[in-house]
């Protein structure tokens, strides 16, 4: 990781679902036993496909990890079909944040984005947006500011509505949270239509900051959450 903080967690908290870092070429080749003259060797198919192995496992996809991590973060999401009404198939994130390891992978995952770009505010969105922007916050060494439901916040407060897949809902921020030409990240667990991260951004703007990339670990997209965010830059892990 290119963090100047250690980010991954002891040992003993990783679990086996999750695939642990390559090791790169010099490194296994210092890390192997000493071999005899008369140890036998390999065969040449089973050298080329260890090959092909380590090569799969290595190439980044378009979030950054290895596929195969991917998919084991993927298989610690749960799926539950109509909620919160019938119809939705809800991804749920909290089996994958129980899961120490995992949850590095994702923050730090997005982190790396976004090192050396000077964010000054993380805005989450509520509820789950809390979690991964305060988390990023703290990788990015940036100030953290909540976008929350009507009636949560206690002063006074800017406030944006928006529509969601199966509601109309608000978001709102206390007045001064971002200074005047702030560069501001956005972070959500979803990107479904992007309601929410679109009323964050305006949020911001309202506030005379500027909005450098929305950033969710999910991303639905059929949706039209993207297209909805366009032109700006924005980022996922897991794509669905």
């Amino acid at each position: 990781m290119k963090l100047g903080i250690q980010t991954m967690p002891p040992k003993d908290a990783a679990p086996d679902s999750l695939p642990k870092a390559p090791l790169r070429a010099k490194d296994r080749r210092a890390s192997a036993p000493p071999t005899s003259d008369h140890a036998a060797k390999k065969p040449v198919g089973e050298k080329k496909t260890r090959k092909s192995r380590a090569k799969s496992i290595e190439n980044p996809g378009p979030s950054g990890l290895a596929p195969n991590v991917i998919d084991s973060l993927r298989a610690l999401i749960r799926d539950v079909p109509n909620f919160p009404k019938h119809g939705i198939l809800f991804r749920d994130i909290t089996t994958l944040l129980a899961v120490p390891r995992a949850f590095h992978i994702v923050v730090d995952s997005l982190a790396e984005r976004f090192i050396g770009e000077h964010i000054d505010a993380v805005v989450g969105t509520e509820a789950r947006g809390f979690i991964f922007g305060g988390a990023l916050a703290a990788r990015l060494n940036a100030g953290f500011v909540p976008a929350r439901k009507p009636g949560k916040l206690p002063a006074l407060v800017d406030r944006v509505p928006y529509q969601t897949e199966y509601s109309t809902a608000m978001l709102e921020m206390h007045q001064g949270s971002i200074r005047e030409d702030a560069r501001v990240l956005v972070v959500d667990d979803v990107l479904a239509t992007g309601g929410a991260a679109s009323a964050a951004t305006e949020l911001v703007r309202l506030q005379g900051g500027s909005v450098i990339a929305c950033a969710f670990v999910i991303e639905l997209s059929d949706m039209g959450g993207r297209e909805r965010l366009m032109p700006m830059r924005t980022e996922s892990v897991i794509t669905y």
